[in-house]
């Protein structure tokens, strides 16, 4: 959202609020799904080898010509080196994988003539890659997560994520409605951390997690990496949450743009003030800096990090990069226990054990769990077979294309039901290197 800064400077508290709760909770029917798939990216014949940003760009520039992708996914840059493509919403979950499927094709064929591949593991293995984007966002990001350890430096550099995208849901207490809809997301979030763990491994040593991905998340700044304290309004929980986040950066409007394209967006130092919440800055708890607008306060929502966003829709935010086309399965799985109400009910069964004295949403120490043993824990591994059988019965009731079903019944066999995840498979691989 552009703004001048003259026109939003009198924001106020209670606007602030407001205006979280009108942009992050949308709400409608749940009809539509998104995904967004990140890769590392490699040297098809070393692996070790570091990307340079030129060949990157050469490799790069024929997908990101006007028209390239045919269904109109959004290709952007991560700041490790990392791809990103992104679907635009579909108005059905097949339509969905099949439109990422067909924009992947092309991004796949344009790194394999560049002699480079995609790989998709939730941490790079092998290499600490250099931060090749320089825009000042990047930069203030850094120097705010340097401060407490070296967790933000790996995120933006070695890290790579499946994002599933969903409509937030209607405006009633039922099933389908936006608090039942936000629960259910937090409440299946350690299964599928658990279920898709896919980053075991670090310099070639096991790391002592399956999900070294969602630890490195845990031990960052929990006021904007863990999921909000609960609330009966999942609006005032994220309004209260975005608020008491600390600021990461104060941007300069005339230097936003092109956030994730290109390595350079400008010289200007956008660091905060050590310390300081939005809310903060709201009641002028910085005197040396100008009031906070709209525009700043969209901003720094976009600076949030939780497993489960609010952005006008639900962004699941959970799950490690897979290999090949296993992407496919977290977002059928996902999408359908979210969007089909008898597996809504379902999961939501399923995950009551991992809700403790009645709790509504797992609390931390389940995530942990997930992260570190995944479904070793029996309470995931029961609460994953439960939630892939209850996905698989939807999509034999539904028109979705039988391959759907195919993909997440071959996935549960591979994994779930014999209490593996994909990380094992990297484990295997390793100790027989």
């Amino acid at each position: 959202m552009a703004a001048d800064l003259d026109d939003l400077a009198d924001l106020k508290e209670d606007d602030a609020e407001a205006h979280v709760h009108g942009v992050c909770f949308k709400t409608g029917p749940p009809e539509r799904t998104g995904v967004e798939l990140e890769w590392l990216v490699q040297d098809r014949s070393d692996p070790r080898a570091v990307i340079p940003v030129d060949r990157l760009d050469a490799a790069l520039a024929p997908v990101e010509a006007p028209g390239a992708l045919p269904r109109g996914s959004r290709l952007t840059r991560e700041p490790g080196g990392q791809v990103e493509l992104s679907s635009p919403p579909a108005p059905t979950l097949g339509a969905c994988v099949e439109a990422m499927a067909m924009d992947l094709a092309v991004l796949r064929q344009a790194a394999d003539q560049a002699g480079l591949v995609l790989v998709g593991k939730g941490l790079d293995p092998l290499r600490n890659p250099p931060r090749v984007l320089d825009h000042p966002r990047y930069r203030a990001m850094e120097h705010f997560f340097d401060r407490e350890g070296p967790w933000g430096r790996t995120m933006m550099r070695r890290t790579a994520s499946l994002q599933i995208n969903l409509d937030s849901g209607e405006d009633h207490d039922g099933i389908t409605g936006y608090r039942s809809r936000w629960a259910l997301s937090h409440r299946i979030g350690p299964v599928l951390v658990a279920a898709f763990a896919n980053s075991p491994y670090s310099g070639g040593r096991a790391t002592g997690w399956l999900s070294t991905r969602q630890a490195t998340w845990n031990r960052m700044d929990p006021g904007r990496t863990r999921h909000p304290r609960h609330h009966p309004d999942p609006r005032t929980a994220w309004a209260r949450y975005a608020l008491d986040a600390r600021v990461l950066c104060v941007r300069v409007p005339d230097e936003e743009h092109s956030d994730s394209g290109g390595a350079d967006g400008g010289g200007s130092d956008w660091s905060a003030p050590p310390g300081l919440t939005f809310r903060g800055w709201l009641r002028g708890a910085a005197p040396g800096l100008r009031r906070p607008t709209t525009a700043d306060l969209d901003y720094h929502l976009s600076t949030l990090f939780p497993p489960v966003r609010p952005r006008g829709w639900l962004e699941l935010r959970m799950i490690d990069a897979q290999d090949g086309d296993d992407w496919i399965v977290p977002t059928v799985l996902a999408a359908t226990l979210l969007d089909d109400p008898v597996a809504a009910d379902a999961a939501r069964a399923a995950t009551e054990p991992l809700c403790a004295d009645g709790a509504p949403i797992p609390a931390d120490e389940v995530w942990r769990r997930a992260s570190r043993i995944g479904l070793a824990d029996p309470d995931l591994a029961k609460a994953a077979r439960a939630c892939f059988a209850a996905a698989e019965s939807a999509l034999a009731r539904s028109d979705a294309p039988p391959r759907l079903r195919r993909a997440l019944s071959d996935f549960a066999e591979r994994y779930p039901e014999r209490g593996r995840c994909p990380a094992h498979d990297q484990l295997d691989a390793l100790s027989r290197a």
